[in-house]
């Protein structure tokens, strides 16, 4: 008998089956970028979901059918079956976004709508959801059947900042603005720009200037100004002359409760300008002379007899600055014997010859001390002082 074996080949081809999910122990966490978004932000979403990586050859996606579907929603829209896709070939990591649209409003007080709201998409990166200022976004993912995971965040106005990026500055300084309000972060893919008030105290009309966004969904705007004290304001160039204070303001237009939408809150910030002189070059002084009663120059003088001490002081601002001309005058045992001043106010680039009288007591050698300060009470020097010697016989 002959028996004939019939050779059939057989291949084999990897098969992939998704796992079975655990319903007691459901794992597919759901996480966002942020806890907290702003009205126009733009959500990042993750699921951890390794059941679902189904082939690890290809990327896979997941909720965007009617059997495990993912939903977005707010009380009033919703989006969904979305779609999320794997991040890489057999990663069990599925990411997507969505563009928070907000909802009619004029948020820079121009009388214009800045907003679009709408609700549609379908994944991973298509979606448009409106949301209120107040609002709760409830992410979910069916697991498995009967099985939904969920995940919450929340959208909320915010009270805007601006701020100097000094405290003070010099007349001919560079100035920073800094303006942090995620509301005006209106388009999450381009630079938004916000307008900026920026005034002194020699300029209140002062100027506007246009603040950029640091990055598409940062929130935080700048601009930089350029202060003179020689030039009028223009552009992004304010005059500002040193003592001023200067102020940035904007009016924040998306406020949270308890302001209403229609309120609207003024946001300041101010530095000071100093002069960009260093303190001990604003005011030169000339090196003093004496002279006697009758207007004669001498270097040395009897006792009993009154020496007129006389100085010469140079603003060398072109702004007006006040000052005090203190004269010291010490023994050789450098004990003080008279101590006089006199106050005024040089006007810019003002030569003012100043003088005071002593009356010297006893003989010997005397040291004599100019100083030139700001003030009395202040002290700050604005030349360096001044020594100089006389013989009272």
């Amino acid at each position: 008998m002959l028996n004939l074996f019939l050779l059939i080949p057989v291949f084999l081809f990897p098969v992939y089956a998704e796992p079975i999910p655990d319903y007691d122990k459901p794992y597919s966490p759901i996480f966002t970028d942020r806890e907290v978004y702003s009205w126009t932000d733009k959500v990042k979403i993750t699921i951890l979901a390794p059941s679902w990586n189904s082939d690890k050859h290809l990327i896979d996606s997941i909720g965007d059918d009617q059997f495990n579907p993912i939903e977005i929603s707010t009380g009033s829209h919703s989006l969904g079956p979305y779609r999320l896709t794997e991040t890489g070939v057999n990663t069990g990591i599925f990411t997507g976004e969505i563009t928070l649209t907000g909802f009619s409003h004029d948020a820079n007080g121009d009388g214009k709508i800045d907003t679009i709201p709408r609700t549609f998409g379908n994944g991973p990166t298509s979606g448009f959801l409106e949301v209120d200022r107040d609002s709760g976004i409830t992410i979910s993912f069916e697991f498995a059947d009967g099985v939904v995971l969920t995940e919450s965040i929340r959208t909320t106005w915010n009270i805007g900042e601006v701020i100097f990026s000094e405290d003070n500055f010099l007349s001919n300084d560079s100035a920073l603005i800094r303006v942090i309000d995620p509301d005006l972060n209106l388009n999450p893919e381009a630079l938004d720009q916000i307008p900026i008030n920026v005034f002194s105290d020699s300029d209140m009309a002062g100027i506007k200037v246009t603040a950029v966004e640091t990055s598409e969904r940062s929130g935080v705007f700048v601009a930089t100004i350029i202060l003179t004290q020689n030039n009028p304001s223009g552009g992004n160039r304010l005059l500002a002359m040193p003592g001023d204070e200067i102020f940035a303001k904007y009016n924040d237009h998306t406020l949270p409760k308890p302001y209403t939408t229609s309120d609207n809150l003024e946001i300041t910030a101010f530095a000071k300008v100093g002069s960009s002189f260093p303190s001990l070059e604003k005011l030169t002084i000339s090196p003093i002379t004496f002279t006697d009663s009758s207007g004669k120059h001498q270097n040395s003088f009897q006792e009993h007899n009154q020496i007129q001490i006389i100085g010469s002081i140079k603003n060398e601002q072109i702004i007006n600055q006040k000052f005090v001309f203190l004269i010291q005058v010490k023994d050789h045992a450098e004990s003080v014997t008279s101590l006089s001043w006199m106050s005024g106010e040089l006007s810019g680039n003002q030569i003012l010859d100043v003088s005071q009288s002593w009356l010297p007591q006893n003989s010997g050698i005397f040291s004599i001390e100019t100083f030139v300060w700001n003030s009395i009470e202040d002290q700050i020097a604005l030349t360096p002082s001044k020594n100089t010697s006389i013989i009272i016989e």
